[in-house]
């Protein structure tokens, strides 16, 4: 496998200097996966922009975690799950969603279950979607904004997770603790 630097402000190319201080400042450090795409600006920057306009998407923290995860999982992640395990504890997340977002086992409501299958069969279809499951999604509680924000969260999901997968990113310290490895 290809090795891959983790920059930090000292290393990186010059371009990804101010986005690494930014990450410093918001986040107190320089997560790993950050160091990985500061060897590519473009990435970085456009990772972290996306990152900020799916959290302000009219998702609440619950649906957020739950498009993020659900991506995760489908994709293997084994950077991004427990990233966003602890990002869902920052964000109060009940465990119970995050455990059955990790272990692809059902979540609490039906609500978020729709959000889920929504994700999934965007995902997996490369956005061909059929239109009886954008029906469901919109039945279930959600509007077309909402179907339009899940593509949002996958165009970022789709830029971490491949980094990941490519770099074999190695996971930060206070990420260790929620490691997962996908049930086969």
């Amino acid at each position: 496998m290809t090795d891959f630097t983790l920059y930090d402000k000292q290393s990186a190319p010059a371009e990804s200097t101010a986005l690494l201080e930014s990450s410093i400042s918001a986040l107190g450090r320089i997560p790993n996966l950050y160091a990985v795409m500061a060897e590519a600006p473009g990435l970085l920057e456009g990772y972290q922009r996306l990152h900020q306009l799916f959290l302000d998407s009219s998702f609440d923290d619950e649906e957020t975690t739950v498009v993020w995860q659900a991506i995760n999982v489908e994709h293997e992640c084994g950077y991004c799950v427990p990233a966003h395990t602890a990002i869902a504890k920052s964000m109060k997340v009940d465990d119970a969603i995050t455990d059955a977002l990790r272990n692809e086992t059902p979540l609490p409501t039906a609500k978020l279950e729709a959000l889920r299958d929504f994700t999934l069969s965007v995902v997996r279809s490369r956005g061909n979607v059929n239109d009886e499951a954008v029906q469901a999604f919109l039945d279930a509680g959600f509007t077309k904004r909402h179907v339009l924000e899940v593509v949002l969260g996958a165009a970022q999901k789709v830029m971490s997770n491949y980094t990941n997968h490519l770099a074999n990113t190695p996971i930060d310290k206070p990420f260790q603790r929620f490691e997962w490895h996908k049930v086969k």
